[in-house]
């Protein structure tokens, strides 16, 4: 469903684009080639007809787009952080086995000078 609301954006897209290019905000776009006086639909027809294509693109992209977010493919995903895996990985301190080590002469605190 994403998918296909995703292409549908995309050709809105494009035909807004290609519409907003035909037009022209002086009345002189590729809409004033159609001036013949054989033509059904007069200039004025032409450009009205161009807004409202264009209005209903536009709307339509934005519809469609509040679509795909609704429809945006959302897994099941747990999200682990990686500080709380450190923290149950952690070990107590206090169950860590305490070892001695023997005493060697560098260890063995130096006697004092008399005084």
């Amino acid at each position: 469903m994403y998918t296909l609301v995703s292409v549908l954006i995309i050709i809105a897209s494009i035909l807004l684009i290609l519409v907003v290019l035909v037009q022209n905000s002086k009345g002189g776009g590729l809409a004033s080639n159609f001036a013949g006086s054989n033509q059904v639909m007069g200039v004025r027809k032409t450009t009205d007809f161009l807004e409202k294509f264009t209005w209903g693109l536009a709307i339509s992209l934005v519809v469609l787009s509040l679509l795909a977010s609704m429809t945006i493919p959302r897994g099941e995903v747990e999200q682990k952080s990686k500080i709380k895996d450190e923290v149950e990985q952690t070990v107590d301190p206090s169950q860590v086995p305490q070892f001695e080590t023997p005493a060697t002469e560098t260890e063995t605190p130096a006697e004092q000078p008399a005084e």
